[in-house]
């Protein structure tokens, strides 16, 4: 265990040549720790070989069917190749197996809005919210749902906890401009949508809504 500690750590620091090695001379030693396949597989993921890394999700789970991890990677790689119907028939496996992760539900979440089940997707990141409460990108994410199902208010509240997280997410101002020019507060609106300009000048859609916001006071 300590060796695929060794090979993880290294993964993480982006020595893939030197976790490559740990992990197959852990495979050598045990074939039939599932965990050491899930390593290897995390690894090929990282470098984009996806249709390897299947492969030993895949021996992971012919090992042992209940080891949720190996789901969730398998589920990573299907997401990764833009197959969302697969990718989340192995995130769903790896909740069953008792997965319990703010990641896992983000992931669920992130299926669910690109095959258009948008409210299927709310409770997932809803869920990854409670589990991760600093976690800018599902919170972002969940008040896209909020927002997407009119739930505006609710949304607001969601993209403000975004940018007090992250000061600098431009997309969470935008959103939260739309969302005060929903609701008609024109001043608010355009308050958000500049900050969302000044930091990124090149936010197409926040420039776009501020001009229709200023026309539409000049009439």
């Amino acid at each position: 265990m300590e060796q695929a500690q060794k090979g993880i750590e290294a993964m993480q620091k982006g020595n893939f040549e030197e976790a490559a090695t740990i992990f197959s001379k852990e495979i050598e030693e045990n074939p039939n720790n599932p965990i050491n396949y899930i390593n290897f597989g995390n690894l090929l993921s990282a470098v984009n070989d996806f249709e390897r890394a299947l492969k030993f999700f895949e021996r992971a789970i012919e090992i042992d069917k209940n080891v949720a991890t190996a789901y969730y990677g398998a589920g990573n790689v299907f997401y990764n190749q833009e197959q969302y119907d697969k990718a989340k028939d192995m995130f769903e496996k790896a909740l069953k197996k008792g997965l319990d992760h703010a990641d896992l539900f983000f992931m669920l979440g992130m299926c669910m809005v690109n095959i258009g089940q948008i409210r299927l997707a709310l409770p997932y990141f809803q869920r990854s919210v409670e589990l991760n409460e600093e976690d800018s990108d599902a919170r972002f994410q969940y008040g896209l749902c909020l927002a997407q199902l009119d739930l505006v208010d609710e949304a607001i509240v969601q993209f403000e906890k975004v940018i007090n997280i992250n000061e600098e997410h431009a997309d969470a101002f935008y959103n939260l401009g739309v969302a005060y020019a929903f609701k008609e507060n024109s001043v608010k609106a355009k308050e958000m949508l500049k900050k969302a300009l000044e930091i990124q000048s090149d936010h197409i859609l926040a420039s776009h809504a501020l001009k229709i916001i200023n026309e539409n006071e000049k009439d």
